[in-house]
């Protein structure tokens, strides 16, 4: 397996650096799949005859399972390599898959649990990361921009992956088409077989395809000094044990916990959300199910526009002005949302993208951010811990939102009226999110390395 080892990634001098981004996105792309679990959630509720809050445990345990892993085996992907980082997690994320479908052609649910939940999970996790920091230094001279091209497919996964399953999940079960269909738990099951094969086939194609510069590379004409002279930018270095005992890395995290926690509350229920919106006094949706199915879609990309659009934008404004703008602004629009989204589609379209082009943007722009806090020395394993922002929030976000509706009704019959005390609960965490990064300065000399250390791997070794 010396195939996988980090120095025979090292590229060879005169390497086009626009190679690396769509090894990144062979990555990303899959595992951005968790975004469109949404697509098959009533399925489930019905296969299993569960609860909400029941099914939604499948994709807060990936969640929460991406943050601890990134942040356990940060170091290890910064020091073992992109290539043998992203292997890695395409074993895990196919995997889980295959024991997911096991678990609900038994109808066991904790099989999906530990399937899709922890097993895929840590594949999400190890995914997420492996790619971040190998872009941010082919990308010294525009982090932001680098950061999004990798994230961004993240956001993006579920543009394929939802009408993806729409079309499988209709081909898999001989009842699609009739009135009120809902897909079989065999179709799910069918389904997610289908998605671990074609996953990794992907996913090892950006495995073989990915590439570390050389120690020495910086791209022709990049002047460090401009970076340095940028406000909340260092020149100095933090190690990832020193990163956490900062406030800054607390401030960051409850930040972007707040940031994640809205977000996710949007896109857990997106589906029939729009659906419960616009639901008449007889019961029945102006919003069918392909139309809903659609929608997953539209956020994807909203999901991913931000991500590259916010976080390239995040260059010249700089980080703590963008997380400015997707706390308090979002706050404003969480609030018309659970005030008057039900007013209009149009309205409810249009606020729920821009929201969650900050949600996507929140996450591309935070490399970049630690970057400028913290320096490039072990930036990928600061990332990760701070990552754990994302478990917590996987939790969060749709414990609040299932749990107020499994309150208010029965899915299937909820109204817009049912999502206002959770819309409105994700619009105080924004403020308290909003108010962490007023807060945020730049970090005290006493947690810089006395030297500059070598941008490598072996620097790795310095970390206890």
């Amino acid at each position: 397996m010396g195939w996988l080892d980090r120095e025979r990634t090292v590229a060879p001098p005169g390497f086009n650096r626009w190679l690396i981004p769509p090894a990144a996105l062979a990555v990303h792309l899959c595992i951005g799949q968790a975004y469109a679990t949404s697509v098959y959630k009533t399925a489930l509720v019905e296969h299993f005859d569960a609860s909400l809050t029941q099914i939604g445990i499948i994709f807060s345990l990936a969640i929460v399972m991406l943050g601890l892993s990134a942040a356990v085996m940060g170091t290890w992907v910064d020091k073992s390599g992109p290539r043998k980082a992203m292997f890695t997690s395409a074993l895990f994320w196919t995997s889980g898959f295959l024991v997911g479908a096991l678990g609900i052609f038994t109808n066991q649910l904790w099989l999906v649990y530990l399937g899709y939940g922890v097993i895929g999970g840590i594949g999400l996790g190890i995914g997420y990361i492996s790619p971040v920091s190998t872009l941010i230094k082919w990308f010294p001279d525009r982090p932001g921009l680098a950061t999004g091209m990798a994230i961004m497919g993240f956001g993006g996964g579920a543009l394929i992956a939802s009408p993806l399953s729409a079309f499988l999940l209709s081909a898999y079960d001989p009842d699609s088409g009739t009135e009120g269909w809902v897909a079989s738990g065999e179709a799910v099951g069918m389904l997610f077989i289908t998605l671990a094969v074609i996953y990794l086939v992907y996913m090892l194609f950006g495995a073989l395809t990915i590439r570390v510069p050389a120690e020495d590379w910086k791209p022709a004409g990049f002047d460090p000094s401009k970076v340095k002279a940028k406000s909340l930018v260092t020149s100095n270095h933090v190690s990832a044990a020193n990163s956490i005992r900062t406030k800054q890395f607390w401030l960051i995290w409850i930040a972007l916990f707040c940031n994640v926690t809205a977000g996710i509350g949007i896109l857990e229920q997106a589906a029939p959300m729009i659906r419960d919106f616009f639901r008449q006094p007889d019961g029945v949706s102006l919003v069918s199910v392909g139309v809903a199915s659609g929608f997953v879609g539209l956020l994807s990309i909203a999901n991913m526009a931000g991500r590259f659009g916010w976080s390239t934008t995040s260059d010249h404004i700089g980080r703590k002005r963008i997380y400015m703008v997707y706390l308090g602004v979002g706050a404003g629009l969480y609030l018309v949302l659970a005030l008057a989204g039900s007013s209009a589609t149009a309205l409810y379209v249009v606020l729920a993208f821009v929201i969650i082009s900050f949600y996507g943007g929140g996450f591309a722009t935070l490399p970049a951010y630690l970057r400028d806090l913290y320096g490039t020395f072990q930036v990928g394993a600061i990332h990760g811990r701070m990552l754990t922002a994302w478990s917590a929030a996987g939790i969060a976000g749709p414990l609040i939102v299932n749990a107020f509706l499994d309150a208010q009704g029965t899915p299937g019959e909820l109204t817009a009226a049912a999502y206002q005390p959770a819309l409105l609960t994700m619009v105080g965490l924004l403020i308290i999110g909003f108010i962490a990064n007023l807060m945020i300065k730049p970090v005290d000399e006493k947690f810089h390395e006395p030297a500059k250390p070598r941008d490598n791997v072996r620097a790795e070794s310095r970390e206890s």
